[in-house]
Formats: structure tokens, C-alpha cells, sequence
């Protein structure tokens, strides 16, 4: 079996089904054939993922396991639905690692959250005269742990406002930065619509030759051969001043 990690949500219910040594644990009694079987909680995962696995005794355990859950009442322990969610866990491993190794802003604790939300959802619609409840029950909390893991991955971070602004009020006004004494400035200016201007500048100065001097076109040149072709829509307004010069 896979371990888990002492914090996490799958770990917090191996305490609730397993507790601590000594305590008093549930058992499932299973009705094979003719034969009535008492197994406990580590009995039951072996009859499902054990080498030696029974088909039989298999569907006999997954069946019990989910009847004894529907029939507990709504206001009691939730013991029954408990031990069929730690049932379930041993066939989530593999996807649940997968889905971790492929996006790290994944939250494994919401993750496992995820997949315990979809088995108790399923477990009551669960089909028990169908060949493979315990299968059905295991592919709902798998296809929930990938939708989930797909829609965190989409959502964009947003910043932290409040440092965002704090930043930006303790920078220096335009007017009081210091100027270089050679050097340009560049204004632009949005046109009047509400998407404005979403276009990306870049400046770049040509490499130095040998002789340490650069060659090519200076700052001023690179504006001007950026100008937009004469059919294009104007995205905005680039000026560019000599520095400290008016405006």
C-alpha cells in the first residue's frame, strides 16, 4: 500500500477506521455462497487488493460494505460510509501521484478532499447489483480528482492588492525621479477605446563590433521603423522626447 503523509486527508481517515492500537475497529460480516465471513477493516482491503484476490469474495465485500453504509442513519458516526471511503483509497494512489507530478500548484490535501466528496456522492447511486460497485466508485473519485486538478491549473493568480498598492504609493511621482543627464523618455498614450493599449514593445541596441562601438540604428531610429503599416488599426501613441526636455 502506498503511505500517506501524516496531515493529509487520506491519513486522518486511516486513524478513523484503524484508531489507535488496542482500539475497537469495525468489522464486515460478508455472506459468500453459502458461507458468512467476519473480516476485519485490513481482512476487507486484502480480499479487494491482495495478491491472492477472490473475485467472489471481492464483490461480496464491496456490496456488504456499501449496504451496511446506506443503512446507517443520517445523524450517527458515519462508521459504515467511513470504511467503505478507506476501501476506496488503495485505488486512487496511482492517479493521485500522477496528477501531483504533473501540476505542482495541485493541493494534495484539497485533492484527496476532492476524491472523498465523490465517493460519498456516489455511494448512494452506487449500482449493487452491477458486476463492479467498488469499480464504480473508484473511477468517480479518480474522474473528480483530474476535474479538479484541470480547473485550478486554468484559474489565473490573482496579486495581493494591498501590496500591489502599498508599492506602487511608496515609488517616487514622475516629478520627483531623478533625470539622467543623456537619455530619452518615452510617452504613450492609449487610444480612447476600453481595451487600450495591449500591444508589446520591445527596445533592443544592436551588438558592439569588435572595436567596442555599436553599429546599426539608435533609439530613436528603432521608434520610427516600429511605426504600424498604413492599413493597420492604431493601437495607441509612442513619443519619444529627449529627457528632462518639455512635453
Amino acid at each position: 500500500m502506498t503511505s500517506t503523509g501524516p496531515g493529509s486527508v487520506f491519513a486522518r481517515i486511516d486513524q478513523g477506521v484503524l484508531g489507535p492500537p488496542g482500539a475497537t475497529r469495525p468489522s464486515l460480516t460478508v455472506h459468500v455462497g453459502s458461507h458468512t465471513v467476519l473480516l476485519s477493516p485490513e481482512e476487507s482491503r486484502r480480499a479487494l487488493y491482495g495478491p491472492r484476490r477472490d473475485a467472489a469474495l471481492g464483490a461480496a465485500v464491496w456490496r456488504q460494505a456499501v449496504i451496511d453504509a446506506r443503512r446507517e442513519p443520517r445523524d450517527g458516526n458515519g462508521t459504515g460510509r467511513l470504511l467503505v471511503v478507506w476501501l476506496v483509497l488503495p485505488g486512487l494512489y496511482r492517479n493521485l501521484h500522477r496528477i501531483l507530478r504533473l501540476w505542482r500548484r495541485v493541493d494534495r490535501a484539497d485533492l484527496e478532499a476532492e476524491a472523498v466528496l465523490a465517493v460519498l456522492a456516489a455511494l448512494d447511486v452506487a449500482d449493487l447489483d452491477g458486476p463492479d460497485p467498488g469499480g464504480c466508485l473508484i473511477k468517480e473519485a479518480v474522474n473528480q480528482m483530474w476535474a479538479y486538478a484541470k480547473r485550478v491549473t486554468r484559474e489565473i493568480p490573482v496579486i495581493d492588492i494591498g501590496a500591489f498598492a502599498e508599492a506602487r504609493n511608496a515609488t517616487d511621482s514622475p516629478e520627483e525621479r531623478p533625470r539622467p543627464f543623456e537619455g530619452w523618455e518615452v510617452h504613450i498614450a492609449p487610444p480612447p477605446r476600453r481595451e487600450g493599449l495591449y500591444a508589446t514593445l520591445r527596445f533592443a541596441e544592436p551588438r558592439p563590433r569588435g572595436d567596442g562601438r555599436r553599429t546599426g540604428a539608435r533609439l530613436p531610429d528603432l521608434v520610427f521603423r516600429a511605426r504600424r503599416h498604413e492599413e493597420a488599426d492604431l493601437i495607441g501613441t509612442l513619443v519619444l522626447r529627449p529627457a528632462g526636455g518639455r512635453r
